[in-house]
């Protein structure tokens, strides 16, 4: 008799990871991984483009592979695992929630900015119909002050999402922060809770461990912290950690060190690290996803990439808003070229 799970975790290295490796993934990669956790007893595996179904684009990056294909290799290869997919309202539409269902997924994460709940209820209620499992996704948690973002999950959870999710995009928030959040949220809702962490100021692991302190049972995590920007909590390292907190995950930690030995550090065209561009991503609260972005622009226009950051931070930019990366750039090196003048 399988023991049941005090945390439940979903691998978002075939997701998020898609922004760390510019979109470029195979289908013989994601099926190597797929098949690889699915082996180790991971629970749900997501996949799709970085920014969510349809979102392979000029303005979020163009996928090598069709996402739909690499969702199928997925499901193909998953005998235990259930695929997961996300979906930003405007980026992705109906049709591609019903192709992802059509072809095997089984789980529907419906992402919105932290404040724009109300954008979100008929993705997830076609995710109901078709028999999905539902996740709310507040992206940019640190963004709202904690009665909003309360006030959001309750939306997400009367639309009849099953859980909930704190989503550190940036990678911003402090443990208290976490922990005030998750707690107000704990205390308001009555389905799961869940958080996704980034690792820009280093506190992935700590705010991951701060969260679950406080009731969140559905976490995510990257394996080898295959994600963006600085990457996500460390999947193996989790697994680990809770282990020895005798915490249950069902998941087979020596499959996932040799998992993210052999199989996903070769897919890594460099380690994922705490590098400045990261760092300045989390101090300064700006998307994870814009690294690549925000380093291209700087080469283009020969700026510093912090500097481009760090106005897309007092700009408040979020995700869906890659275009004005461009625009941010060429406006400080107009204005580096009349100081220097």
């Amino acid at each position: 008799m399988t023991k049941s799970r005090d945390i439940t975790i979903t691998e978002v290295a075939l997701r998020d990871g898609s922004h760390a490796i510019g979109h470029q993934y195979t289908l013989e990669q994601v099926t190597a991984v797929s098949k690889a956790l699915d082996e180790a007893n991971v629970p749900y595996i997501e996949v799709s483009h970085g920014d969510g179904l349809g979102g392979s684009s000029q303005q979020f990056g163009t996928s090598l592979t069709d996402e739909m294909k690499l969702i199928e290799a997925a499901v193909s290869v998953s005998k235990q695992a259930k695929v997961a997919v996300l979906l930003l309202p405007g980026v992705g539409t109906m049709k591609d929630l019903r192709q992802a269902a059509d072809i095997g997924a089984k789980m529907a994460r419906v992402a919105t900015h932290v404040t724009e709940a109300d954008v979100s209820p008929q993705h997830i209620n076609l995710a109901k119909e078709l028999g999905m499992e539902t996740v709310g996704f507040l992206m940019m948690s640190h963004m709202a002050p904690v009665a909003k973002l309360v006030e959001q999950a309750k939306l997400m959870e009367s639309y009849g999402a099953d859980t909930v999710y704190v989503v550190d995009s940036a990678g911003a928030l402090l443990p208290y922060e976490v922990r005030e959040r998750i707690r107000a949220m704990r205390q308001e809702l009555t389905v799961n809770i869940g958080f996704h962490g980034h690792n820009n100021l280093s506190l992935a692991m700590a705010n991951t461990l701060v969260a679950i302190e406080e009731g969140a049972t559905r976490i995510d995590g990257s394996i080898r912290c295959l994600g963006a920007g600085a990457g996500n909590t460390q999947t193996e390292v989790l697994i680990a950690v809770l282990e020895r907190m005798g915490l249950n995950t069902g998941v087979d930690l020596y499959k996932m060190m040799d998992l993210a030995e052999n199989i996903v550090a070769p897919i890594l065209k460099k380690p994922q690290e705490i590098a400045k561009d990261s760092l300045v991503m989390g101090y300064a609260g700006v998307y994870s996803s814009f690294l690549l972005h925000a380093q291209r622009a700087a080469k283009q226009f020969d700026i510093d990439s912090r500097d481009i950051l760090i106005e897309l931070g007092k700009r408040k930019v979020v995700g869906g808003q890659e275009d004005m990366i461009i625009d941010v750039a060429s406006e400080i090196a107009k204005r580096q070229k009349i100081v220097n003048a």
